[in-house]
């Protein structure tokens, strides 16, 4: 969502390697933006990677508007610098998983695929 690509870049080139489809939509997305393209999109998951600081605007937007579009079944991750208290709130609001700073890529990929059928 922010100005800070390129982990979320290693990310989806994980995911691929995987072989999981990403949609890898750039820099700078609007909740609406998000929630769009994953209707468009019939995404299973949707993961958000956010540095700014805006977690608790920004993700809860997202959540709602994903539920508003009939899409409660979509697993919202988020990756980024997230502090502790704000993760318990976070997953309260309806998300998966939150990946901070550090976390080993396989465990997001396995994070993914124990909740995701394949072919799904």
């Amino acid at each position: 969502m922010d100005g800070h690509d390129r982990g979320a870049k290693i990310i989806a080139r994980a995911l691929r390697d995987a072989g999981m489809e990403v949609i890898y939509t750039g820099l700078h997305q609007t909740p609406e933006q998000i929630v769009e393209t994953a209707l468009q999109e019939d995404a299973d998951a949707v993961g958000i990677s956010i540095l700014s600081g805006a977690h608790m605007t920004l993700v809860p937007k997202i959540v709602d508007g994903l539920r508003e579009h009939g899409l409660e079944d979509v697993l919202v991750v988020v990756g980024g610098t997230i502090p502790k208290p704000d993760i318990a709130a976070l997953k309260e609001r309806g998300v998966a998983e939150i990946f901070t700073p550090g976390a080993p890529v396989s465990d997001i990929v396995e994070f993914l695929k124990s909740k995701i059928p394949v072919g799904a």
